[in-house]
């Protein structure tokens, strides 16, 4: 619902932070009930307008496979043990959010093939005349994990919820009261939801989806967030935690009874009964137990994993599958942003030779085995909103010395660098994430050529992000996750720029990229958003303000056969297949575990079996 940042030199330094001497607490089994009892609010109803046209969509294609079967236990794992299994509050946004929220099911979805709505806790919808708000009628069906019905109240004690001090979470609290300006009730089964601007039916239903909290459940006072730091809170998906051995595994159950399993976006998905998700925190560790067969699967994105450590008996003789599934995800930012406070980067000249010095090109093709894509724009993978025209500045070094010259910068030192009035052509580049170091190494030497230094700074993550956000970086390095649509505001609008603590990674300042900005943001006409965010994108392009790195367009999955896919394999933007947050497309196959167990033991294979799936490629 947010734009969140995240920077890839700080991924693991979470992941690896989420430890706590909690963790060495002994095993326990868990469950959704609280010892403190609840004054459940009441919520007063508004009568419903007149003339409310309803709609819903159970006519999209189903993208699970009538094949599947349920049953079995999968064994996954984790990087590191969450502080908290609340969903929000402070240390709820880490790597483990993704299964919390995974099965918090929201109003509605969208296809993950078509883009269009389809029905979740909501049968039907409706707009409102204001083009800001969506009117919903829920599901009589829609149940709590904990078997009590979702109702029109959940949602107005979301409202509650998510702006309420106690629950000392700043990002919900600016979003439920910036962003979702209200929530009605109309009756127990009918609730509206008014988003703060006008934004294109689509569009507006997505920024509507508000995901209910059980009001039933949470008593919201100063001891909140330590109360209920590791109580399992109800949810209305398929699965809910039964079991945490603390710093060791989590468990999460099938409900066999959940209230969507026939519903026909949700049929033959999310098959197995168990997932149970143990603690390996190195990624060599987790790559061993996976090879022993003691976890189901390994991503395995990194190349020289794919290319150099998935071989062997066990790929050999058929019982590891590999996959390899191209899709069309979209993609946000990743590369440089050149921070244009910085005296040598307020000239243009000088940010257009410092991307043509920069190799990416020669990181793809010899580290990264030349798998991954040179990304080419802010924002790719939005189709209509992604100015495909666009190329990115390659690697030149007479375009850099041509631009370079014209920007002064045409003296070089006794080591090739670059000089004017004295001072190197000098960058510092801060990173914390150690597996970039061999990948910086070749875009050092690289640069030298165009005469140009890049000074390296590790810090651990903290620091260095704490360090972005007061723009005192040079140059930042950055891996920005997605939204829905493009969202330009928070990062190039110069109403967030030359200021600590905001997005505005560049402290760019344009007034045609602030005007073509606006314009974005308050028009609620799908085709003139996609031209302007085009323009948009052809703006930040011609200011030479980002140098675009590369692009990941597959996941790539080894697993035991045992585990089975569609014959699709998976959807338009399925980033993972296998886990809980692929979509539940998978099944296990409890016949074909014995027939692989009994077959290493007396040496059978099998034909081995590598896919590529290219279906979704973009050429």
């Amino acid at each position: 619902m947010r734009l969140k940042i995240y920077l890839i030199c700080i991924c693991l330094f979470i992941l690896a932070a989420c430890t706590s001497e909690e963790n060495n607490n002994s095993s326990q089994n868990t469950n959704t009930e609280t010892s403190v009892v609840i004054d459940l609010p009441e919520y007063p109803m508004s009568p419903l307008p007149e003339g409310l046209v309803w709609e819903t969509n159970n006519e999209d294609p189903i993208f699970s496979s009538p094949d599947a079967k349920k049953g079995g236990v999968f064994r996954g794992s984790l990087q590191s043990f969450p502080l908290t299994l609340r969903s929000f509050g402070p240390d709820a946004n880490n790597a483990f959010a993704n299964y919390v929220h995974a099965f918090q099911m929201g109003i509605i979805d969208i296809h993950p093939n078509t883009d269009n709505p389809v029905p979740v806790l909501a049968t039907h919808w409706a707009f409102g005349d204001d083009g800001k708000t969506v009117y919903y009628k829920l599901d009589p069906d829609a149940t709590w994990s904990d078997g009590k019905p979702v109702t029109a109240d959940d949602f107005m004690f979301t409202v509650e919820f998510m702006r309420s001090e106690y629950i000392v979470d700043p990002f919900a609290n600016n979003y439920f009261n910036n962003e979702i300006t209200d929530i009605r009730k109309y009756a127990d089964d009918i609730l509206s939801v008014t988003y703060v601007s006008e934004r294109p039916k689509t569009d507006l239903l997505y920024y509507t989806n508000v995901v209910p909290v059980a009001r039933h459940f949470h008593r919201l006072d100063e001891n909140w967030v330590v109360d209920y730091n590791w109580l399992i809170e109800p949810n209305t998906g398929p699965y809910s935690i039964t079991k945490v051995d603390k710093g060791k595994s989590i468990e999460y159950t099938r409900n066999k009874s959940w209230w969507a399993k026939e519903k026909r976006y949700f049929e033959n998905r999310f098959n197995v009964d168990k997932y149970v998700l143990i603690v390996l925190r190195e990624i060599q560790t987790e790559f061993n137990h996976f090879l022993k067969g003691e976890i189901d699967t390994f991503w395995m994105p990194w190349p020289d994993y794919w290319h150099e450590k998935a071989k062997g008996q066990a790929f050999d003789d058929g019982y590891i599958h590999k996959i390899e599934f191209y899709n069309q995800s979209p993609q946000s930012i990743q590369g440089f942003l050149l921070n244009t406070d910085y005296e040598l980067f307020k000239d243009t000249n000088v940010r257009y030779g410092f991307a043509h010095s920069i190799n990416f090109e020669k990181v793809i093709a010899t580290i990264l085995h030349g798998d991954y894509e040179r990304e080419k724009t802010v924002f790719s993978g939005y189709p209509g909103y992604t100015n495909t025209d666009i190329e990115p500045r390659k690697y030149d070094l007479e375009k850099a010395e041509q631009y370079f010259t014209a920007a002064g910068w045409d003296a070089r030192g006794p080591d090739g660098i670059r000089m004017k009035d004295g001072n190197r052509l000098s960058i510092s580049i801060p990173y914390s994430q150690t597996n970039l170091t061999e990948r910086f190494v070749i875009l050092i030497e690289e640069a030298k050529k165009a005469g140009v230094e890049i000074v390296l700074q590790q810090m651990d993550g903290s620091t260095m992000f704490n360090s972005l956000l007061e723009k005192k970086h040079q140059v930042a390095y950055l891996a920005l996750t997605t939204d829905f649509r493009p969202e330009y505001w928070s990062l190039f609008h110069s109403e967030n720029a030359h200021k600590p603590n905001t997005n505005n990674f560049n402290n760019v300042d344009d007034p045609v990229l602030d005007e073509l900005i606006d314009e974005y943001r308050l028009s609620t006409n799908e085709n003139e958003r996609k031209r302007l965010s085009r323009d948009i994108q052809q703006q930040i392009h011609d200011l030479g303000i980002y140098v675009p790195s590369y692009r990941v367009p597959f996941n790539r999955t080894g697993y035991w056969r045992w585990l089975k896919l569609p014959e699709h394999h998976g959807t338009r933007i399925s980033d993972y297949l296998f886990p809980p947050v692929g979509g539940g497309l998978f099944w296990i196959d409890e016949d074909a575990k014995k027939e692989t167990l009994d077959a290493m033991k007396t040496d059978k294979t099998f034909e081995p079996v590598s896919i590529i799936d290219e279906t979704y490629r973009i050429q």
